[in-house]
Protein backbone atom coordinates (compact mmCIF):
# COMPACT_ATOMS: atom_id res chain seq x y z
CA UNK A 1 0.00 0.00 0.00
CA UNK A 2 1.46 3.72 -0.72
CA UNK A 3 -0.31 6.64 0.82
CA UNK A 4 0.21 10.14 -1.14
CA UNK A 5 -0.59 13.04 0.90
CA UNK A 6 -0.72 16.26 -1.58
CA UNK A 7 0.13 19.88 0.12
CA UNK A 8 0.22 23.19 -1.87
CA UNK A 9 -2.94 24.06 -3.27
CA UNK A 10 -4.90 27.47 -2.47
CA UNK A 11 -6.77 30.65 -3.77
CA UNK A 12 -4.35 32.52 -6.29
CA UNK A 13 -5.27 34.98 -8.90
CA UNK A 14 -5.09 35.29 -13.07
CA UNK A 15 -1.21 34.85 -13.93
CA UNK A 16 -0.54 33.53 -10.44
CA UNK A 17 1.43 30.29 -9.03
CA UNK A 18 1.56 27.84 -7.26
CA UNK A 19 3.57 24.54 -6.32
CA UNK A 20 1.73 21.82 -5.72
CA UNK A 21 3.48 18.97 -3.49
CA UNK A 22 2.76 14.93 -3.70
CA UNK A 23 5.10 13.10 -0.65
CA UNK A 24 5.08 9.31 -1.38
CA UNK A 25 5.27 6.80 1.61
CA UNK A 26 7.08 4.49 -0.68
CA UNK A 27 9.88 4.93 -3.07
CA UNK A 28 8.36 6.80 -6.00
CA UNK A 29 11.81 4.90 -8.30
CA UNK A 30 9.95 1.89 -7.27
CA UNK A 31 6.50 3.39 -9.25
CA UNK A 32 6.24 2.83 -13.17
CA UNK A 33 4.66 6.56 -13.11
CA UNK A 34 3.34 9.54 -10.82
CA UNK A 35 1.11 11.67 -12.22
CA UNK A 36 -1.55 14.77 -11.21
CA UNK A 37 -5.09 14.70 -12.22
CA UNK A 38 -7.73 17.11 -12.04
CA UNK A 39 -11.26 16.92 -11.35
CA UNK A 40 -13.55 20.24 -11.81
CA UNK A 41 -17.41 19.78 -10.34
CA UNK A 42 -19.38 18.00 -12.86
CA UNK A 43 -16.72 16.42 -14.48
CA UNK A 44 -14.70 13.46 -14.84
CA UNK A 45 -11.01 13.31 -12.98
CA UNK A 46 -8.74 14.05 -16.63
CA UNK A 47 -4.76 13.58 -16.84
CA UNK A 48 -2.66 17.20 -15.97
CA UNK A 49 1.13 15.74 -16.14
CA UNK A 50 2.66 12.49 -15.48
CA UNK A 51 5.99 11.57 -15.24
CA UNK A 52 7.66 8.16 -16.21
CA UNK A 53 10.63 5.77 -14.04
CA UNK A 54 13.20 7.10 -17.27
CA UNK A 55 11.92 10.80 -16.19
CA UNK A 56 9.79 11.78 -19.66
CA UNK A 57 7.27 13.63 -18.92
CA UNK A 58 4.02 14.14 -20.86
CA UNK A 59 1.17 17.30 -20.30
CA UNK A 60 -2.40 17.71 -21.30
CA UNK A 61 -2.92 20.60 -24.28
CA UNK A 62 -4.49 22.91 -21.98
CA UNK A 63 -1.66 23.25 -19.07
CA UNK A 64 1.28 22.50 -21.89
CA UNK A 65 4.08 25.24 -21.40
CA UNK A 66 2.93 26.60 -17.85
CA UNK A 67 2.76 23.39 -15.88
CA UNK A 68 6.14 21.49 -15.36
CA UNK A 69 5.90 18.05 -13.12
CA UNK A 70 9.33 16.86 -11.45
CA UNK A 71 9.96 14.60 -8.90
CA UNK A 72 12.63 14.74 -5.67
CA UNK A 73 13.38 10.67 -5.89
CA UNK A 74 15.32 11.37 -2.52
CA UNK A 75 12.54 12.89 -0.68
CA UNK A 76 9.98 10.66 -2.33
CA UNK A 77 8.28 13.54 -3.71
CA UNK A 78 6.91 14.87 -7.10
CA UNK A 79 6.11 18.42 -7.84
CA UNK A 80 3.60 19.90 -10.15
CA UNK A 81 4.29 24.03 -10.87
CA UNK A 82 1.71 26.16 -12.14
CA UNK A 83 2.27 29.06 -13.60
CA UNK A 84 0.30 31.47 -15.65
CA UNK A 85 -2.92 30.03 -13.99
CA UNK A 86 -6.38 30.66 -15.62
CA UNK A 87 -9.91 30.59 -14.17
CA UNK A 88 -10.69 27.32 -15.74
CA UNK A 89 -7.48 25.52 -14.11
CA UNK A 90 -9.87 25.83 -11.19
CA UNK A 91 -10.03 21.93 -9.69
CA UNK A 92 -9.28 19.56 -7.15
CA UNK A 93 -5.94 17.94 -8.08
CA UNK A 94 -4.98 14.68 -7.18
CA UNK A 95 -2.02 12.68 -6.88
CA UNK A 96 -1.76 9.01 -8.60
CA UNK A 97 1.10 6.55 -8.64
CA UNK A 98 1.38 3.56 -10.46
CA UNK A 99 2.92 0.83 -9.70
CA UNK A 100 3.40 -2.19 -12.19
CA UNK A 101 2.87 -5.63 -10.30
CA UNK A 102 3.46 -8.07 -13.30
CA UNK A 103 1.74 -9.50 -15.80
CA UNK A 104 0.52 -6.93 -17.40
CA UNK A 105 -1.03 -5.43 -13.69
CA UNK A 106 -0.69 -2.10 -12.26
CA UNK A 107 -1.92 -1.03 -9.17
CA UNK A 108 -3.22 2.62 -8.56
CA UNK A 109 -2.32 4.77 -5.94
CA UNK A 110 -4.70 8.04 -5.26
CA UNK A 111 -4.07 11.26 -2.40
CA UNK A 112 -6.48 13.04 -1.15
CA UNK A 113 -7.02 15.66 -3.36
CA UNK A 114 -6.21 19.49 -3.00
CA UNK A 115 -8.42 22.24 -3.98
CA UNK A 116 -6.65 24.97 -6.50
CA UNK A 117 -8.51 27.99 -7.00
CA UNK A 118 -8.32 30.85 -9.24
CA UNK A 119 -10.09 34.36 -9.57
CA UNK A 120 -10.67 36.20 -12.61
Amino acid sequence: QVQLVESGGGWVQTGGSLRLSCAASASILSMYAMAWYVQAPGKQRELVAIIVSGGSTNYASSVKGRFTISRDNAKNTVYLQMNNLKPEDTAVYYCNAQKYTGHGVYDNYWGQGTQVTVSS
